[in-house]
């Protein structure tokens, strides 16, 4: 709906900037950073490589608008799926489940995701890393908030620190979201959050 109060020339642009982001998508995902170049960017999105460094000066500043777009994307939609639900048990639930289905509906974004950050090649993008993190740090407070407001309200233990327990969540689904990229016909990311949030909310030593 916004897009169409823009003018023409605009909405263009803007859908010719998707369709590039889209085709370096793909072809990072399957190749890696490294192995893939502008020329090839072009060709695929079916832009003359000119028009291509109209929108973005180097393979570094398209990447870069790449991974920032996905990051601010994916973060809106997980804290909308936390904010949604009063109760904050619900609300950790939602976001268990919005991840996997939001990170299923993204397979291209994930496995680059995954493969850039565990590796040295993401950290060869000047001023990404920090951006990265910066987004990152805003959510961790996000769901640092649940837990703290959940043991004010004596619905949690206070066990930890709120922000340790808000890591200690996201790294446990991101542990999930890794095996499925790696094996996801045997190790799906679970449909029901419980698997997850079992982990966390009960105890493994028996009293």
């Amino acid at each position: 709906m916004e897009d169409m109060k823009m003018p023409r020339r605009e909405r263009e642009k803007l859908r010719q900037r998707k369709e590039m982001l889209a085709a370096a998508l793909g072809l990072f995902s399957e190749k890696g950073y490294h192995n893939v170049s502008m020329q090839e960017i072009a060709q695929k999105a079916e832009f003359a490589i000119g028009t291509l460094y109209k929108f973005f000066k180097n393979k570094e500043d398209l990447y870069k608008a790449l991974m920032l777009e996905q990051a601010d994307r994916f973060h809106d939609k997980l804290t909308k799926a936390i904010k949604e639900p009063d109760d904050e048990i619900e609300k950790l639930r939602n976001y268990a489940r919005a991840k996997g289905e939001l990170f299923r509906a993204n397979v291209s974004m994930i496995r680059l995701y995954f493969a850039e950050t565990r590796g040295a090649s993401f950290n060869v993008m000047a001023g990404l890393d920090s951006e990265i993190r910066e987004r990152y740090s805003r959510f961790l407070q996000t769901l640092a908030s649940v837990f703290e407001r959940g043991i004010r309200r004596k619905r949690f233990k206070k066990i930890a620190d709120p922000y340790y327990l808000a890591i200690a969540l996201d790294s446990l689904t991101n542990a999930f979201l890794f095996l499925w990229v790696e094996a996801p016909e045997r190790h799906p990311y679970p449909e029901d959050p419980e698997t997850i949030l079992d982990i966390l909310f009960k105890g493994l030593v028996e009293p």
